[in-house]
């Protein structure tokens, strides 16, 4: 549609974030790309980490990792003894019969296989994507480890193997026109919002990409704020935030809120936000704006705090070769766990940031798809904002790298460890204790970090190894040197 004279000013400035940021980005990247390139194959392995010199049998957190996985199980077990909702149907064909969930980002990591997890149980599903994370790939010079489909062949290939049919509009929801067109074709009782830039380093790689990251997550969750509320007022807004937007406090973390007295009076409050990173602020500012909506227009939305993902394999991923989740191993898109894992397959030691001591929520991806389930399935009331910290156990970053180490060694792999310098501005050494109840209340069942997990990890990771480029494998993005002038990391 042509827009009027009087519409064009100010359709200028709901043009995607992603559109105007990535034609700067890739005017620069062309500059900076192959002096990078050269400066970071010349420098050896010595000069980039310091090794910490051990094979990763020595590694000191070892003993203590299995104590913590221990203590994680009977900490679970005994939640369990309690009254739970009956959620022994989760599963069955028709569990969400009636349901029409609206997945953004659902060709990411988490959105795709939550929707693959949702449509085999019956839900109406339909994928809100404008395949932005796999241009950030070419921009940057990475790749997914696993050979994932373009998503109309996923869909299409979803189709032909289970029967189910997933709807598809390939779209940007900073483009309010079209988000809202998509919206009012598919009617959904419930929005689960991955659909934004979702990684801290890559936020504070320049100024152009800290733009991005904010214009892009925040600008996209008001437009989906008002697309609610025009379009859909009944719908549920389930949001994926991250436990990054609360730092590392020194007292507990509560789910959401926390109840406080001061000078004699009492209130509760949203818990104190301390997000480390353009992206994490980003998060920040979406439950602060969607908190304000959710009170003004009587909403209902969820905010999940979700925890690091590790993983790639859930049972309607493995249904097909076709259906393969993207699994990163870079500095940039790659959590801990999955870069621990493919680099112990490649023969490439674990890069443990600083002291190693930085302490997270883990979660498998299929507890994520566990937890979006339960989410739809149990809406908030108008005018209420529920906040779920979405993990199920704690690690620190040593004590992920002795789970790896041990069950790489099992399938006759020598993971060794380095200490490399690290690139963000963090504490290494801090107390960490996070509530994480709410979810398990309403029937999760955690499939908590054990040794058949991370060997089938590291088997999945084995059959792909030959795509590793272990040029991308060590840290290139410091919190202190992010520039206003835009840059890439590729290694080429």
């Amino acid at each position: 549609r042509t827009p009027r004279a009087s519409q064009t000013h100010s359709n200028r400035y709901e043009m995607s974030a992603f559109t105007v940021a990535t034609s700067a980005i890739g005017v620069t990247a062309k500059v900076t790309s192959k002096i990078a390139a050269k400066k970071t194959a010349a420098a050896p392995l010595s000069a980039r980490a310091a090794v910490s010199g051990v094979s990763a049998k020595a590694f000191a957190a070892r003993s203590h990792a299995k104590v913590a996985s221990k203590a994680a199980a009977a900490r679970v077990a005994t939640v369990f003894a309690a009254d739970k909702p009956d959620r022994s149907n989760a599963d069955a064909p028709d569990a969400g019969k009636g349901q029409k969930i609206m997945i953004l980002g659902g060709d990411g990591y988490c959105g795709w296989a939550t929707a693959l997890h949702l449509s085999n149980r019956g839900y109406e599903v339909a994928i809100v994507d404008n395949m932005c994370r796999r241009t950030f790939d070419d921009q940057l010079g990475f790749n997914s480890l696993t050979p994932i489909k373009g998503i109309h062949e996923r869909v299409r290939v979803w189709e032909e193997v289970s029967g189910k049919r997933i709807q598809l509009y390939v779209g940007d929801i900073c483009d309010y026109e079209f988000l809202s067109a998509a919206f009012q074709a598919f009617e959904p009782t419930a929005c689960v919002h991955f659909g934004e830039q979702r990684s801290a380093p890559y936020s504070m790689m320049d100024r152009s990409r800290a733009v991005f990251t904010q214009t892009n997550n925040v600008m996209g969750t008001i437009n989906v704020c008002y697309a609610i509320k025009e379009f859909a007022p009944e719908c549920h807004l389930i949001k994926l935030g991250t436990m990054g937007e609360y730092g590392t406090p020194n007292i507990d973390i509560e789910e959401g809120y926390i109840t406080i007295e001061h000078n004699g009076r009492t209130d509760t409050l949203p818990y104190p936000k301390q997000g480390n990173s353009f992206y994490h602020l980003s998060k920040c500012h979406d439950s602060a704006n969607m908190l304000m909506c959710t009170k003004t227009w009587k909403m209902r939305t969820t905010d999940l705090n979700q925890g690091v993902v590790y993983g790639v394999a859930t049972p309607e991923t493995t249904m097909d070769d076709r259906l393969v989740n993207r699994l990163d191993y870079d500095a940039v898109f790659g959590t801990a766990l999955n870069r621990f894992a493919i680099q112990a397959a490649v023969g490439h030691p674990m890069t443990v940031y600083g002291k190693g001591g930085q302490t997270r929520g883990f979660l498998n991806i299929t507890d994520t798809c566990k937890c979006i389930q339960i989410a739809c399935d149990n809406p908030a009331p108008p005018g209420e904002m529920k906040i779920y910290n979405q993990f199920t156990e704690q690690f620190s970053v040593n004590e992920l790298a002795a789970l790896i180490t041990e069950a790489g060694q099992k399938l006759g792999l020598d993971p060794q460890v380095i200490n490399v310098p690290n690139p963000r501005t963090e504490m290494e050494e801090h107390y960490y204790n996070a509530k994480h109840s709410k979810l398990q209340d309403l029937g999760l069942e955690p499939n908590l970090m054990k040794e058949s997990i991370l060997e089938s990890l590291l088997t999945t990771v084995v059959k792909y190894k030959d795509n590793v480029d272990q040029r991308l494998i060590l840290p290139a993005v410091n919190w202190t040197e992010s520039a206003s002038v835009g840059k890439t990391i590729a290694k080429v």
